[in-house]
């Protein structure tokens, strides 16, 4: 999942805007490193300055890996395919890490030069004021560019921009060691003070020490982004940010990579195990929303279902029986003289024998008996009792006799019978829409019935199941009645 802060722009404009910027940054990138390098071989032409040189060669190796840079913002950009799902983006890892390479051989170099002059033979070099004047112009394009590739870099989450701003910055600091050695030598010569032309090579190994610095710093954290080194801080982050949506119940292991500008997070959390799929589905939705707050990021979550702290007897049945692939309902238990007593019905396949669906149920009861929540309530010598009811799971759809029809004349005498209880079940209001069926020689009824909306649904249920058991008993024809109760306001 990709976030982006302007909201107003359609996810395809984003997406070119932001390569056509990282582009136009590494070629003016290009473009200052190619002044810079000829600025700073004429001056070393001209004053025969190591101090000089090693910036010339520094500023060459600039040059060499801005084209890296843009070449590979240019290949990094491109979306992924069948052959790289993760997307290019670690091109620009490999770039800077090339980079890397290139800036230790120049200090190298730099410092195998500087110890020759110090110790082995003397260069006579020709500071000027124009020397000085070139290199603080030098000093200027840096940071010129510096600032603009780290603000391009910050806003499209560029690591190879982000390399050469980081890079370029410090070129500041070591052009302005170059430029102290050469002011001290000019120094040196006008008032006699002969150690003074020590300070052009001493300049140099600033330089070679300050490129080392940059080109350690930089190694490592290209070298952490091409072994998946997770990002320092951010995977606490995202735990405990993860943790605190709602539904999660735990955040048990998180990966997370950075491939380019984009990050690739693998998460499992840990959910109620009675949860429905809906439910779940929300709240995995919910933990990729929570990670896209932070970084913009492909989010994969895996769910563990969990019991809860003091999970309810009857939600550790119900997810014995869902471990099992079976549908229970009218749960019910009670204490009897320390012993548990379960009852529940079981739906099982209709198309089962009665041997089938017997071991189903004996396996379930089996599995209720060893819950904890059962063990814990009754007496150690005493296993609990569980009744299994056992019927059909209905998936077969029935056709009415086109030929009976609804049977109206029987239809009004149910209606009249059950507006005849009122008196009885003060809880009824009416009954109406009543309607009958014959389904396979069978006789169906099913009817509305409206109560006060105020009581409880047990004492609703109660009821129905009471009016329905009346129902049968005054219409022994009628083989099942099925009861809708509403609130009366709503009838």
């Amino acid at each position: 999942m990709q976030v982006s802060e302007h909201s107003s722009q359609r996810p395809g404009q984003r997406t070119l805007a932001g390569r056509s910027a990282k582009q136009l940054a590494a070629l003016g990138s290009i473009g200052s490193a190619v002044v810079l390098v000829l600025i700073k071989v004429v001056l070393t032409v001209a004053t025969h300055s190591l101090g000089v040189l090693s910036e010339a060669l520094h500023s060459s190796l600039d040059l060499i890996a801005a084209i890296l840079t843009y070449l590979s913002v240019r290949v990094s950009d491109l979306p992924a395919d069948a052959g790289h799902p993760y997307g290019h983006g670690k091109v620009e890892s490999f770039s800077a890490f090339a980079e890397t390479g290139l800036l230790l051989i120049t200090a190298l170099y730099i410092i195998w030069e500087a110890f020759r002059r110090l110790f082995f033979y003397q260069v006579e070099i020709e500071p000027s004021w124009f020397a000085i004047g070139a290199l603080l112009v030098a000093v200027l394009v840096d940071v010129v560019r510096s600032r603009v590739l780290a603000r391009v870099a910050r806003q499209y989450q560029s690591e190879a921009l982000e390399a050469d701003a980081l890079h370029f910055s410090t070129d500041v600091w070591s052009t302005l060691a170059v430029i102290f050695g050469i002011a001290a030598v000019w120094l040196g010569r006008r008032t006699g003070v002969g150690w003074l032309r020590y300070a052009d090579p001493v300049a140099a190994l600033v330089v070679a020490a300050v490129v080392i610095w940059v080109g350690s710093q930089l190694g490592k954290r290209t070298m952490d982004a091409l072994l998946d080194a997770a990002p320092k801080g951010l995977q606490e982050r995202l735990a405990r940010a993860i943790e605190e949506v709602d539904g999660v119940l735990g955040a048990d292991r998180l990966r997370v990579r950075r491939v380019g500008n984009r990050y690739f997070v693998d998460v499992t959390i840990s959910v109620s195990r009675t949860a429905t799929f809906e439910r779940v589905h929300a709240i995995s939705y919910a933990v990729e929303q929570r990670v896209a707050d932070i970084v913009p990021a492909d989010v994969v979550v895996h769910m563990e279902p969990r019991a809860l702290i003091g999970e309810h007897l009857f939600d550790s049945i119900r997810a014995a029986a869902e471990q099992r692939g079976l549908a229970v309902h009218e749960l019910a238990a009670h204490q009897l003289d320390g012993r548990l007593a379960v009852d529940l019905h079981l739906e099982v396949d209709e198309h089962s024998t009665l041997r089938e669906a017997h071991r189903r149920a004996s396996e379930l009861e089996e599995a209720i008996r060893h819950l904890p929540a059962v063990e814990s309530r009754g007496r150690a010598s005493q296993e609990a009792q569980v009744n299994v009811h056992i019927e059909p799971l209905g998936t077969h759809i029935a056709a009415a006799d086109s030929r009976a029809g609804e049977m109206k004349t029987l239809g009004r005498a149910v209606e009249e019978y059950i507006n005849s209880l009122v008196r009885e079940f003060h809880e009824l209001v009416d009954c109406h829409e009543v309607h009958v069926y014959r389904v396979e020689n069978k006789i169906l009824a099913a009817c509305h019935c409206a109560m006060d909306g105020d009581l409880p649904i047990t004492d609703i249920h109660d009821v129905t199941v009471a009016l329905e058991d009346r129902v049968k008993e005054h219409f022994p024809q009628i083989f099942r009645v099925n009861i809708h109760p509403e609130p009366v306001e709503e009838r």
